[in-house]
């Protein structure tokens, strides 16, 4: 979707800047709010770049780096951590081939962190794009791995 029309979907107020922002995101093919579309916002809503770029920087779910089409986000809060969390962390790594904030060669997971997905009744947890999964093992990580990647074909 062009960032064009996704502004003209929205007051020209500040309070909509981070619905706007992911929106714009979501809209990416590579997940990221691109170097234009961070000029665009600002002077949509009549604020500096730096406030736009403040707010990406904040939000851990926003990126200014292409990423690959799903958004793997491994929750790193204390009960998952308890749960399991790290050594799922350690699994997703080696069989996507990455470190944290990196893309798999085929280009479809970026892996990352977020210190609290708000699901610690399902602890280990994860997000894949907008997708929360918990009560998490290997197997079930295997499991979506594969569903995903066949969602591509």
């Amino acid at each position: 979707m062009e960032v064009e029309k996704i502004l003209s979907k929205y007051p020209r107020r500040k309070d909509y800047l981070l619905e706007i922002l992911h929106d714009i995101q979501n809209h990416s093919t590579k997940n990221f709010i691109p170097e234009e579309a961070v000029q665009r916002v600002a002077e949509h809503l009549n604020i500096k770049k730096a406030q736009v770029y403040g707010v990406i920087g904040y939000y851990s779910m926003l990126s200014i780096k292409p990423r690959g089409r799903y958004v793997i986000r491994v929750c790193a809060s204390p009960i998952c951590n308890m749960m399991g969390s790290c050594s799922l962390l350690d699994y997703l790594k080696q069989k996507l081939g990455v470190e944290l904030g990196e893309t798999s060669a085929d280009g479809l997971f970026t892996l990352e962190t977020s210190e609290c997905l708000g699901n610690c009744a399902a602890a280990p947890a994860m997000m894949v794009n907008q997708e929360m999964y918990g009560n998490l093992t290997p197997g079930m990580i295997d499991s979506l791995l594969e569903h995903y990647s066949r969602q591509t074909k």
